[in-house]
C-alpha cells in the first residue's frame, strides 16, 4: 500500500449555495452515523472544467437544476485538505490522500421544493439552510480549515439578496 504522502489529491469542486436570506445549504452525509454536515462537493472528471463539474455535482447531490442557481463568485486558486489517516484506505478505494478543490458561490433562485436529495447516488440523508457562522462548526474537523479559508475568500460576497 502506498504511503499517504505519495498519493495524489482528488480534483474536486465545492459549492456554497446561498438562499435569498444569505443562509447556506448543508447536507448531512448518508455514509456515516456521525453528524457530518458539509457543503456540496464532488469530483472533477478528467478533461472536465471545474465550473461544469460544480453544476453537475450540484444536481447529482442536491437535485438542484442549473436554472435554479446563478454564480456570484469563484474563489481563486485551489484549496487542499488531507483525510485523517484512518480514512485514507477507506475513502475513494485508497486512491487519494485528500482533495484539491475549486470553490464556487451560487445564489439559489428556486424554492425549497426544487431541492431533492433523494438522487440516483444519494449522498445526504438530510439537508437544511445554515447561517454562515454555523457552517464551519457543523463540518467534520478535517474540513474546518478549508471551509474557513473559503469563507475568507467568498464570505465578502455572501449577503442576503436585495
Amino acid at each position: 500500500m502506498s504511503q499517504p504522502d505519495d498519493l495524489p489529491y482528488r480534483p474536486c469542486a465545492g459549492m456554497m449555495i446561498a438562499n435569498p436570506q444569505g443562509q447556506l445549504f448543508v447536507g448531512l452525509r448518508i455514509d456515516t452515523k456521525a453528524e457530518a454536515w458539509q457543503l456540496p462537493q464532488g469530483g472533477i472528471d478528467d478533461g472536465e472544467e471545474a465550473a461544469a463539474a460544480a453544476l453537475r455535482e450540484l444536481g447529482e447531490e442536491t437535485g438542484i437544476a442549473p436554472r435554479h442557481v446563478t454564480l456570484i463568485a469563484e474563489a481563486p486558486g485551489e484549496y487542499f485538505y488531507d483525510l485523517p489517516p484512518e480514512l485514507i484506505g477507506r475513502m475513494w478505494k485508497g486512491k487519494w490522500r485528500g482533495q484539491r478543490m475549486r470553490w464556487f458561490l451560487y445564489r439559489f433562485l428556486g424554492q425549497d421544493s426544487d431541492i431533492d436529495i433523494a438522487t440516483a447516488h444519494q449522498e445526504f440523508r438530510a439537508w437544511r439552510w445554515a447561517d454562515p457562522d454555523e457552517v464551519i462548526a457543523l463540518a467534520v474537523p478535517f474540513k474546518r480549515d478549508i471551509y474557513a479559508a473559503v469563507f475568507r475568500e467568498l464570505g465578502p460576497h455572501l449577503r442576503p439578496a436585495d
